[in-house]
């Protein structure tokens, strides 16, 4: 198994924080539903490639996608006014964000509409006055921000599904260390920013992992490694 273990096309397989170095390895799993359960996932692509001193990552989206947090484009009816807000997100080639009336529509859902309406007007206030991008996630928080459209690029079916962020993180760390015996770090880590979403253990350092994955070693398209390993090599 371990020759099966090497970078992602593109990806760096070592990288250097604070004058160590850490290995990044993917691991490919099979396409990742509503029907698995994300420890039994853990277990079985991990468990026998983990040594001493290895901490496991794995993406939000794979945990979203096992608490049915991805919803088909056809089931999503937006209202009016997530189709009218979602004509002035900014668009990036990383991800359509909230760009859509789907998305959007979700946002209103998760977030409420007094929160998505007042971000929405800050982030106005925070144009025009200030010239500054990004006042609108920073107001309404991380569940708009978790929440990822169909894209191009993504593995099928999830390029016709809308995903948003996982339920209790936190839990589903510690659930999952619980059953492989090592520590665990739920992911929001993308080609433009990331951050470590939660913790299995209390004494690992999210901005420490946030450096070490911040250049998104797991990819974002079709590369079907929704998980990894993080290895101190030096």
């Amino acid at each position: 198994m371990e020759t099966e273990l090497k970078p992602n096309e593109g990806k760096k397989g070592i990288i250097t924080v604070d004058g160590a170095q850490y290995l990044r390895l993917p691991i490919r799993t099979h396409l990742i539903t509503d029907e698995d359960n994300i420890c039994d996932v853990a277990q079985q692509y991990s468990q026998s490639l983990l040594q001493p001193g290895d901490v496991l990552f794995i993406s939000e989206k794979c945990v979203a996608c096992t608490q049915k947090r991805a919803i088909p484009m056809e089931e999503i009816k937006p209202r009016k006014l997530a189709y009218f807000l979602s004509k002035y997100v900014t668009k990036t080639p990383h991800g359509i964000g909230l760009g859509m009336p789907e998305t959007m529509e979700y946002a209103l859902r998760e977030c409420g509409t007094l929160r998505i309406l007042f971000a929405a007007f800050i982030s106005v206030i925070g144009k025009k006055l200030f010239r500054k991008k990004g006042w609108f996630y920073a107001v309404a928080g991380y569940k708009a921000r978790s929440i990822d459209g169909p894209c191009h690029n993504t593995i099928p079916p999830y390029n016709h599904y809308v995903v948003l962020g996982p339920t209790k993180p936190e839990k589903v760390a510690r659930d999952i260390q619980a059953r492989i015996g090592f520590p665990v770090c739920i992911v929001d880590i993308n080609d433009l920013e990331g951050q470590i979403l939660a913790v299995s253990d209390k004494s690992l350092d999210k901005k420490l992992y946030a450096r070490i994955l911040q250049d998104n070693p797991l990819g974002q398209d079709d590369q079907q490694t929704p998980m990894g390993i993080i290895r101190r090599v030096q």
